[in-house]
C-alpha cells in the first residue's frame, strides 16, 4: 500500500506542477503585452522571476513571452474575472480567473461553490486588502525582517511559508520597488506576487478536523479548475 502511495503522490506532484507551470504561462503572456523586455517591463520581470525559481523551462518560458508579446502571430485573449463567496463554514475566498471562456469560467464556479456559497461582486471583497506579497529569506547572518522591512519601504512583514522565510507585504505600487531594494538589506527574494489579505481570517482552530478537511477538499477544487489564477481564502493558523 506504501508504494501505490508513493506512486499516486507523484503523480499528484507532478500534475502539481504542470498546473503550476499553466498559471505562471497565462501571467507571463499577459504581463508580455506591454513589451517582451524583462528589464523594461516590471511586471514581466517579476513573473519570469517566480518561473524560474520553480524550475519553468526555459522553452516554455521564452515561448510564452513571445506568445504574448505578438511575436508568433498568435493571438492570445485571456479575460481578467474575480469570484467571490464563502467555502464551507464560513470561510471567505476570493477566486482569481484568466480566462480564454468566460462562460465555461461563470459555470464551473456555479459548480464548485455548490459545496460552498457564491456572493455579488463585492461581497467578499471588502473583508480583503489588495497588496503586495514578497517571499525573502536572510542571505547575511543577523538580518533583522523588521529593520529590512522599514529600510526597504514593505507596510507589514509575517513568517512566510518555508522555514526562516519572511513575507513581506507592500502596497501593490510598490512590490517592484520593495523586491529590488530588500537584498541591500540582508534578504534574498524568493517569490513576489499581487495578492488579497484577508483582514478577519477565519481561526483554523475553532473548526474541527472534518470541517477543515472540507474546507481544504473545498479550495483544492477551485485551485485545480484550469481557469483559476488564484485563490485566496481568510483563513488563518
Amino acid at each position: 500500500m506504501g508504494a501505490q502511495w508513493k506512486a499516486k503522490h507523484k503523480d499528484l506532484a507532478a500534475n502539481a506542477k504542470g498546473r503550476l507551470f499553466g498559471k505562471l504561462a497565462k501571467d507571463i503572456m499577459i504581463a508580455a503585452r506591454h513589451g517582451a523586455d524583462p528589464a523594461a517591463n516590471a511586471r514581466l520581470r517579476l513573473v519570469v522571476e517566480q518561473a524560474r525559481k520553480v524550475s519553468m523551462p526555459k522553452d516554455t518560458l521564452d515561448r510564452a513571452i513571445k506568445k504574448g508579446a505578438g511575436l508568433t502571430g498568435e493571438t492570445v485573449q485571456f479575460d481578467a474575472v474575480m469570484y467571490e463567496g464563502f467555502a464551507p463554514h464560513r470561510v471567505p475566498v476570493m477566486v482569481e480567473c484568466l480566462t480564454d471562456n468566460v462562460n465555461r469560467a461563470a459555470s464551473d464556479m456555479r459548480v464548485l461553490f455548490r459545496k460552498g456559497q457564491q456572493g455579488a461582486p463585492g461581497s467578499v471583497a471588502w473583508d480583503f486588502d489588495h497588496v503586495g506579497h514578497i517571499e525573502a529569506e536572510p542571505s547575511v547572518p543577523g538580518a533583522d525582517p523588521e529593520v529590512a522591512a522599514i529600510e526597504a519601504g514593505a507596510q507589514d512583514l509575517e513568517p512566510g511559508d518555508d522555514e526562516g522565510s519572511t513575507r513581506f507585504i507592500t502596497d501593490p505600487a510598490d512590490l517592484d520597488l520593495v523586491s529590488r531594494a530588500l537584498p541591500q538589506h540582508g534578504f534574498t527574494v524568493l517569490a513576489t506576487q499581487l495578492a488579497y489579505r484577508p483582514k478577519n481570517p477565519v481561526d483554523s482552530t475553532s473548526l474541527t478536523t472534518e470541517q477543515l478537511e472540507e474546507v481544504e477538499a473545498f479550495l483544492a477544487a477551485l485551485d485545480a479548475n484550469e481557469d483559476v489564477q488564484h485563490v485566496y481564502a481568510g483563513l488563518a493558523g
